[in-house]
């Protein structure tokens, strides 16, 4: 119902996973717009390759256009995207609810509470949420809010229609205004407008500090001209009216609205674009002097708020932190890194200055109180027990006997620089000969990509020699993991394409979720894989895939993948990180001398003949009969006993 900005792109997802869907709008030129921003969009993902022409023409045949509400009569499921304007919405659902009779009704409402809609209909129970971000298309993140009396089977069928779209779905279990992310998103971006109103520091100064110091891919209010001033200002105002703790809505924004300058569409917002496609420019030094936990305290505060009341989980909110506003952690995570002790100071400080919205929430209070701060001490809104390194692009996290490697430039998906290189050459080193880990998993920070390549821009490719240096060093590299003595594990959550790709294809195992997708992309630029791509990825999918895979710089999905060998195992969305959990743990229970010298004879047989190959593994026999190990193994099969397998 809808098909402006976000009516057509949902619309458009809808029919790419396979769904027949019609589109709604009171206007036919409405609809003609609509559909003509969705033949362009599925024409460049078809022109990019992430779907086929064939898919691309099924997709659009899917959709049928109407201006008449009785088209609804047989629908499954109505989605509406109309403006964000409670009377609209309850308007059109009045109307619906002796139409469409069978289906579940949802509303794609940013921040107006879902109960109060479903308040038009004569069945509550079958009404839900389903907050996509803009654009539906390319956004990996659906907010599935419950309302007060919708029903499990309606949540259920709400969570499974957003992932069979490829999304990950987070699900806010009570409607409170703003629902996960726009309760966290508003007060950020309010206090980054209050900070201007104040006289604390310029937009240029803030935006500086939220980029360069805590690694957001645009600043707060770069954001907010992008998002739309109207937009928010609206959606800010609909969360004030509801909660009498929301921050008050700072002067400028509403001194912008008032003014109809909404930000990138009007060509001036808190910046100014004078053409299409500007965006603002600000200095490292811009923002060096100010402090973000000030900035962000409020964003904790709400977060805080989410948890006490049990909104969402705080897995939820990390990831919907990260897919829904390009956080390169979440705001919990980034809370325990700042310490929750600076946090409440900052807040308790700004209650005094600036009133009782700026109270502590209870949780925040409590955990201080009981030394409970975050990564210092152990133990926050996460338990660091366990032993974590965050290097400049890498985070390790030690748990015995398994280890995670993240590949952490999220902002960037996660691309391959000099300095990634180099980091991944020490930890290599580091974690093999560390005897208590038996499994090393590497994976990618944010939620979109385990990695998108190689970020050519970093890398010293001035002549043909700086060239290959850089590529063989990558190749020396990824083959520190290749021959590591213990099982290494790719978690392939997202792209993983070029160099990317190339460091997946080194590891002993790919575990991929559904929505991801992996191919060795470098034609499409002119160029070829170069850190072992072309090898690697004959002796796992054969010479005529590989060939085609790379002659034409095809990327596969998950399933496709699958399919050719190139990947080991694929999982649901919902169900992913859980699933590769289930399987490093399995393996790390096996006795690790015996997988160690059986990943050098395996690898053997790819380079040696058969004859010299056997030598290797039946001198790997003959060692491991004597360990205390296969006495371990040997007893326990005839006592029937699961055995405890030591390393020696």
């Amino acid at each position: 119902m809808g098909a402006g900005t976000m009516g057509h792109g949902i619309a458009e997802v809808a029919a790419l996973a396979g769904f027949d869907v019609v589109l709604y709008d009171v206007q036919d030129k409405f609809l003609e717009g609509g559909m003509e921003k969705i033949r362009w969009s599925v024409a460049k993902l078809a022109e990019k390759k992430s779907i086929t022409q064939d898919e691309a023409d099924r997709a659009t045949k899917r959709i049928k256009t109407t201006t008449r509400l009785e088209a609804a009569k047989d629908a499954d499921l109505v989605i509406e995207a109309a403006p964000e304007d409670l009377g609209i919405k309850r308007e059109l659902f009045g109307k619906l609810d002796s139409i469409a009779k069978r289906a579940i009704f949802a509303s794609n409402t940013s921040s107006i509470p879902i109960s109060e809609i479903a308040a038009a209909t004569h069945r509550p129970e079958k009404f839900v949420g389903i907050h996509f971000f803009n654009p539906p298309v390319l956004m990996r993140l659906v907010e599935v809010i419950k309302g007060e009396r919708t029903d499990e089977a309606t949540v259920h069928a709400a969570v499974a229609f957003g992932e069979k779209l490829g999304k990950k779905v987070v699900l806010c279990s009570k409607d409170v205004p703003g629902f996960i992310v726009n309760r966290i998103l508003g007060p950020l971006i309010n206090e980054a407008a209050w900070n201007i109103s104040r006289k604390l520091a310029t937009a240029e100064q803030i935006d500086s500090a939220c980029v360069y110091q805590v690694g957001l891919p645009m600043g707060l209010l770069e954001l907010a001209d992008y998002t739309g001033i109207d937009v928010l200002y609206s959606a800010f105002r609909a969360m004030e009216e509801r909660d009498p703790s929301f921050i008050p809505v700072a002067p400028p924004l509403a001194d912008l609205f008032k003014a109809k300058q909404f930000g990138k569409k009007t060509g001036k917002g808190f910046y100014s674009y004078p053409q299409a496609g500007s965006r603002p420019t600000f200095s490292k030094e811009q923002g060096a002097h100010v402090d973000p936990v000030p900035l962000f305290a409020g964003g904790v505060n709400s977060a805080a708020w989410l948890l006490r009341n049990r909104v969402c989980t705080r897995e939820d909110l990390d990831l919907s932190m990260r897919l829904g506003l390009s956080f390169p952690e979440g705001i919990l995570r980034l809370a325990d890194r700042w310490g929750l002790d600076r946090v409440l100071t900052s807040l308790r400080q700004k209650q005094v200055s600036y009133g009782k919205a700026y109270t502590p929430d209870p949780l925040l209070v409590e955990m201080v109180g009981r030394g409970e701060v975050g990564v210092s001490s152990s133990r926050g809104f996460y338990d660091y027990t366990s032993k974590e390194t965050k290097l400049e692009e890498l985070i390790v996290r030690k748990e015995p006997p398994i280890a995670w490697v993240l590949l952490n430039r999220a902002q960037k998906h996660n691309t391959i620089t000099p300095k990634m290189m180099e980091e991944l050459a020490v930890v290599a080193k580091d974690l093999s000969s560390d005897d208590s880990l038996r499994v090393v998993i590497i994976g990618g920070e944010g939620g979109k990509a385990f990695s998108a390549g190689a970020d050519l821009s970093t890398f010293e490719m001035s002549s043909p020699i700086k060239a290959f240096e850089t590529v063989r060093r990558m190749f020396e590299v990824f083959t520190l993991f290749e021959r590591m003595p213990k099982p290494v594990v790719a978690a392939i959550d997202g792209y993983a394409f070029g160099g990317g790709c190339e460091l997946a294809l080194a590891c002993d195992f790919r575990l991929a979720s559904s929505s991801s997708q992996i191919g060795l992309t470098e034609t499409s630029l002119g160029i070829i894989p170069g850190a072992g791509g072309t090898q690697r990825l004959v002796r796992l999918v054969g010479i005529s895939k590989a060939k085609e895979m790379i002659y034409f710089g095809e990327r596969l999905s998950a399933d496709e993948a699958l399919k050719v060998g190139l990947v080991d195992k694929v999982f649901p969305n919902d169900r992913y990180r859980g699933e590769v959990d289930g399987f490093v743990k399995k393996l790390a229970k096996r006795a690790p001398l015996s997988v160690k010298l059986a990943k050098q004879a395996v690898n053997a047989a790819l380079d040696l003949p058969m004859d010299a190959g056997q030598l290797i593994e039946a001198e790997a026999f003959g060692l491991l009969l004597s360990t205390q190990d296969a006495s371990e193994g040997i007893s326990s099969f005839f006592a029937k006993k699961e055995p405890e397998f030591k390393g020696t």
